[in-house]
């Protein structure tokens, strides 16, 4: 069974071009269009969902920060990668820690490798603990 992602985008076109990277990175994408839909899914714990990857700018209540900082009330080690056109430069001071951000528009193999090195991070950290 594949890694689970958990993607949310609100624009059709770039949700499509970020699902086929992870595919093709070896993941499975699970797709919410809002951060309400996002964090309803991550606080249900019905899919172990591997990492994040979320917009920042969305439609509807919460953005990405906002989305980001659920998935770290799930699991405080939660990999996150953000993915924007124009609030990369808020990231320092809002994006959580140990996270990573892509301006837009980036190529796919950036994606992936993003989350692999953040999932990586997290296994090496998992294992100095133990």
């Amino acid at each position: 069974m594949l890694p689970t992602v958990l993607l949310v985008e609100d624009d059709d076109a770039i949700q499509g071009i970020v699902e086929d990277a992870l595919t093709e990175g070896g993941f499975k994408a699970a797709i919410a269009r809002s951060g309400e839909e996002a964090v309803t899914l991550l606080k249900s714990r019905l899919v172990a969902y591997c990492a994040l990857v979320t917009d920042i700018n969305l439609l509807g209540r919460f953005n990405g920060w906002e989305v980001a900082r659920a998935a770290r009330e799930v699991d405080p080690n939660f990999p996150v990668v953000y993915i924007s056109g124009a609030a990369a430069h808020e990231w320092p001071a809002r994006g959580v820690p140990n996270s990573t951000i892509l301006q837009k528009p980036f190529a796919p193999a950036q994606l992936t490798t993003a989350v692999s090195q953040l999932l990586n991070e997290r296994s090496a950290a998992d294992l100095g603990k133990a």
